[in-house]
């Protein structure tokens, strides 16, 4: 009987080696995006201005002055007349809301002298407005924070007059809180950061918002702990003080109000 041949075994044949696809390449790694760099003050900047009431009377128009000069900005002044009738109320504590000082700076209308601050502390941030560290940053921006809201009491009944002295002036009952709340505030900053200022050796944002406090001491002779006593002396040590004070003294008396004893 005739055998079938056999079939012949199958080649396997190999697949066509297939070529690797290439991997995508990795995309890289977007870059921090850089900080804008610290503005500088431009020399006889007319188009920056800082809107100012009576330097003998305003503690908030010096707060707001001393914070630009200690942030470096150059600005020209715009006083307005104590006989406003918005600015006298401000000045008599009438007012619902402190409209100055008001700066103007590249097209930014800036009132309230917190807001001036950290408007300031934004576009210098080299000044040391506030600290760099963390923690005392928190502090400085509380305390501030504290300055600008509070001490009712201390404002109504020891209200700034830079011309005037009180000697032994008795203190009224419900400002004496507001002041040992101020001595308390002055001693702990001064004892953790060493002085000669509230947050160290750089003057900055909490000075401003106390120099007012600093006037009213002197001007009401206001006893103080020895530490506090001489930050108030710093205080009005600072060059920029003296030049404020030496302007507010050649003011005329317009505001018969706040010329007297409480």
């Amino acid at each position: 009987m005739a055998v079938a041949p056999r079939s012949k075994p199958k080649t396997a044949t190999a697949e066509p080696a297939t070529k690797a696809k290439p991997k995508p390449a990795a995309k890289a790694l977007a870059k921090p995006r850089p900080k804008p760099a610290a503005k500088k003050a431009r020399v006889g900047a007319s188009a920056t201005t800082l809107t100012l009431s009576s330097k003998n009377y305003s503690s908030w128009s010096l707060r707001g002055w001393l914070m630009a000069r200690f942030a470096g900005l150059e600005f020209d002044e715009v006083m307005v007349s104590p006989d406003d009738a918005e600015v006298r109320k401000e000045l008599l504590l009438l007012a619902p809301s402190i409209r100055v000082p008001c700066l103007r700076h590249e097209g930014a209308a800036v009132w309230n002298t917190l807001a001036i601050a950290q408007y300031l502390d934004e576009i210098f941030p080299d000044a040391g407005l506030m600290p760099d560290d963390r923690i005392a940053r928190a502090h400085c921006r509380s305390v501030s924070g504290e300055m600008n809201s509070g001490f009712a009491n201390l404002r109504s009944s020891l209200p700034m007059n830079l011309k005037a002295r009180f000697p032994n002036h008795k203190v009224w009952a419900g400002a004496q809180p507001d002041i040992d709340r101020i001595v308390e505030i002055w001693t702990e900053c001064l004892a953790t950061y060493g002085g000669p200022f509230l947050f160290g050796t750089q003057r900055g944002m909490a000075d401003a918002m106390f120099a007012p406090v600093a006037t009213r001491f002197l001007t009401y002779d206001v006893k103080l702990p020895k530490p506090c006593a001489q930050y108030c002396q710093t205080i009005m040590a600072m060059p920029e003080m003296k030049e404020w004070v030496a302007a507010a003294k050649l003011e005329p008396d317009d505001i018969e109000e706040l010329d007297m004893d409480f």
